[in-house]
């Protein structure tokens, strides 16, 4: 077993039954026990996909944003002959792509490179145009692994040896388009026989980690256990923790760290327990219009999240009229089994076999639900920034955003962003 083993996140490709572009991802949602590939045939179901978590962490978003560009250019832009119409339509596509999740500024990054490309190179022949912007979009997603693996190496000088790490959420190959950012770390670490022991947060509401990280830690045989989050500060307090490592959605100026709810908490524990508090992401993920992490927008999600309990699957009947009365459940398409208390379950055929989705709820009805998928840590509280471009440690005399400190030498070098 090893990284290798682990699929990539978000493609480009035809679809063989429409002989059309398309892009093709991981359906996240329903991993670890299905694994499904969505073939979005529009930007439209690259956006669904996005709202959904189908694809989801912040360098995974960047590339989904510019390949639903792309595609958005190569079936409805497709048909425009209009130069100046073809680019008016660019703009508002790129407007709705990147307003499709708030927090993250990746997603907007991903989309905003395909307008600045458009717009670039306006003078082009449309046909010449669209295959550039193909072809920018599936360079992003080379450039986003040969980011994270650079990540991945300065972050793995970081750890000692036998190290025992602490990870919150997703923040793996399955949040880029291969690789990952915090897990890109521990990866690398791991290749170098330097992890002992990895502690993954089930991270409630949505278990990202219970469902993605431990799979994916599984896969490529870093050993690991799987905790609920509220274990925590048990297993800092027990010495069982070197090192905390978290990936991001969106990092101010002044280091405020926008990540998945549950991370800030994490933080304030780490600095009681003298544990290193580190911060993977991408330069990407810097956002320098942002001086604060007070302006960061929190995205709040269903209130079903936290509600109820989503469940996904499939079954083979164990005999001939199981098979019949499944059959004729499903002769018309998805069949919903009329259930009680609000409680959701589908089923449809799936092959030879059954495939289930359904929503149980553990709440009393008419409750009411606070949801931030996010929370910002602020930037006093990490240890250090873990970059392509190098580690940031922060400064009392400097824009911490806009340097790092050389591994090497130890001064301070220029980080230049890529915006």
């Amino acid at each position: 077993m090893g990284i290798k083993d682990i699929p990539k996140t978000i493609w480009w490709g035809e679809n063989e039954e429409t002989g059309r572009p398309a892009v093709f991802l991981i359906d996240q949602t329903r991993l670890p026990l299905q694994g499904d590939i969505l073939a979005c045939n529009t930007y439209d179901g690259v956006c669904l996909a996005i709202k959904s978590l189908a694809v989801r962490g912040a360098p995974a978003l960047g590339v989904a944003a510019a390949l639903a560009v792309a595609l958005w250019s190569e079936t409805e832009g497709a048909a425009i002959d209009d130069p100046n119409e073809y680019l008016n339509r660019l703009v508002e596509v790129v407007d709705e792509i990147a307003s499709a999740r708030p927090t993250a500024v990746n997603l907007r990054w991903g989309a905003e490179r395909m307008r600045q490309l458009a717009f670039q190179n306006a003078d082009m022949p449309l046909d010449e145009l669209r295959a550039l912007i193909v072809q920018e979009a599936e360079n992003m997603i080379a450039e986003d692994e040969e980011r994270n693996r650079a990540l991945g190496a300065f972050g793995a000088e970081l750890l000692p040896e036998k190290a025992k790490v602490l990870t919150h959420c997703n923040a793996g190959s399955l949040a880029t388009a291969y690789f990952g950012t915090a897990l890109g770390v521990i990866f690398a670490a791991h290749d170098q026989g330097k992890i002992e022991h990895v502690w993954v947060d089930e991270t409630r509401p949505v278990n990202q980690g219970g469902r993605l990280t431990a799979w994916e830690l599984r896969v490529a045989g870093v050993p690991s256990a799987l905790i609920t989050d509220n274990m925590a500060a048990s297993v800092m307090k027990n010495g069982w923790v070197d090192a905390v490592i978290v990936g991001a959605d969106r990092i101010c100026a002044n280091g405020d760290t926008a990540n998945k709810i549950g991370t800030y908490g994490l933080a304030v524990l780490a600095k009681e327990h003298g544990i290193p508090f580190y911060v993977a992401a991408p330069s990407s993920t810097v956002d320098l219009t942002l001086p604060d992490g007070s302006q960061i927008p929190i995205e709040e999600r269903d209130p079903r999240e936290i509600e109820g309990v989503t469940v996904s699957g499939f079954f083979e009947p164990d005999s001939p009229e199981a098979q019949r009365a499944f059959d004729a459940l499903t002769a018309k398409g998805p069949y919903a089994v009329p259930l009680q208390k609000g409680h959701q379950l589908v089923i449809d055929r799936k092959g030879a076999a059954y495939s289930f989705d359904g929503w149980f709820r553990m709440t009393p009805p008419g409750i009411e639900v606070y949801n931030p998928a996010f929370d910002v840590t602020p930037g006093e509280l990490v240890t250090a920034f873990i970059t392509e471009r190098g580690v940031i440690t922060p400064e009392p005399d400097y824009e911490m955003a806009l340097a790092v400190r050389c591994m090497g030498c130890g001064a301070l070098h220029e980080l230049d962003l890529e915006r």
